[in-house]
């Protein structure tokens, strides 16, 4: 196998192989062009805590531990916000040496400022699977904004494997942007693709969302349902500028619309270098060919899923917020976001969850 991200026909292969399993058959519609969605299990685990295991525990140790009371998610179930659940996934990694897996929210779930982070037995990290692992996988949930419904079988996070070395070096990414652009305008290559913020819109004034502190539950079943008005306050500006609350959960839009080309895939990290006071995003991967138009396209725009920490903050026009880290994959996929599969956020600009109305 050929270093770089896995793509849908290999993880495929994994699935045929035994190097996936899980507890009722995996579903076609699970396989991304270079991730797999992960289905939540039949019982959450209200905890005291968020926690890692460790290199001594297991998941189901600290369980033990650390539960205060089972939730059952047959038929939906309310998980609170401010709380900390761990829900047991249906899906099972085995993985071979020289392989690696890495989680990460789905677009949707980090929109709702539903935290969700991947745990697995003996981990000493969130989100990430080392090499080898044999075992079970689980979601530590914790609703920052909205109380949630959740129930069995439903996506909340998503998987990547690498094999062997996978990102590319700045050069290796200057290269990539001179035969298929990456991003409109000049880029800002540092460790990565740097991005900035839009808060002066082509018309009006609206640039972004900030959710509201007190609303009703947000049932992940319902598409299209809610009326944004209920959940989210608008936010304006004529100069360029907003000032961010601390503790406020935001959804903002990137200045420059982005391109994954079909041999590339990416990932969302924090700009840590230059941004202190706040953080940047929540669902992290970029799959081959979101924003990617074979005949030359504009690309599409990153939605920022921002909150700010201690102190208010001002956050200007074009002020460099995050960064994309661009990986190649081990093959091209079969099938590409936004054209060959149902792609929710292709061509975004300024855009909540699916959960909410237009």
């Amino acid at each position: 196998m050929k270093t770089g991200v896995l793509a849908d026909r290999q993880i495929r292969q994994m699935i045929a192989d035994g190097g996936i399993t899980a507890a009722s058959p995996i579903l076609n519609e699970q396989v991304q062009p270079a991730s797999l969605d992960l289905r939540l299990g039949a019982v959450a685990y209200r905890v005291r805590a968020s926690f890692l295991p460790g290199k001594a525990s297991t998941v189901e140790q600290r369980l033990t531990e650390l539960t205060m009371h089972e939730v059952a998610l047959t038929g939906g179930a309310v998980l609170e916000k401010g709380c900390v659940y761990v829900v047991p996934l249906m899906e099972r990694l085995t993985l071979p040496e020289g392989m690696t897996a890495a989680a990460s929210a789905k677009s949707s779930i980090g929109r709702v400022d539903l935290m969700t982070r991947i745990i697995t037995d003996h981990g000493i990290e969130f989100d990430r699977v080392p090499e080898g692992y044999d075992g079970p996988l689980y979601a530590e949930l914790c609703p920052q904004s909205f109380s949630v419904v959740a129930q069995p079988g439903q996506l909340l996070n998503q998987v990547i494997f690498r094999h062997g070395k996978t990102l590319l070096s700045d050069d290796d990414l200057r290269a990539v942007h001179a035969r298929s652009p990456i991003v409109s305008g000049d880029p800002v290559i540092s460790d990565g693709l740097g991005f900035s913020v839009d808060l002066k819109p082509a018309s009006g004034d609206l640039v972004g969302y900030r959710a509201k502190r007190h609303t009703g539950v947000v049932d992940l079943s319902k598409l299209a349902h809610y009326d944004p008005a209920e959940y989210w306050e608008e936010v304006r500006t004529s100069d360029g500028r907003i000032i961010l609350d601390p503790g406020a959960f935001y959804i903002l839009v990137s200045r420059e619309a982005i391109s994954i080309p079909p041999d590339c895939a990416a990932e969302m990290a924090p700009y840590l270098a230059m941004v202190g006071e706040f953080r940047v995003h929540y669902a992290g991967f970029f799959d081959p060919g979101f924003g990617y138009d074979a005949a030359g396209g504009t690309g599409s725009r990153g939605v920022l899923e921002v909150r700010c920490h201690e102190a208010p903050f001002v956050l200007e026009h074009g002020q460099v917020v995050g960064r994309l880290v661009y990986e190649h994959m081990s093959e091209v996929p079969e099938q590409l976001y936004g054209v060959d599969i149902k792609s929710n956020y292709q061509g975004q600009g300024l855009k909540l969850s699916k959960h909410f109305r237009s």
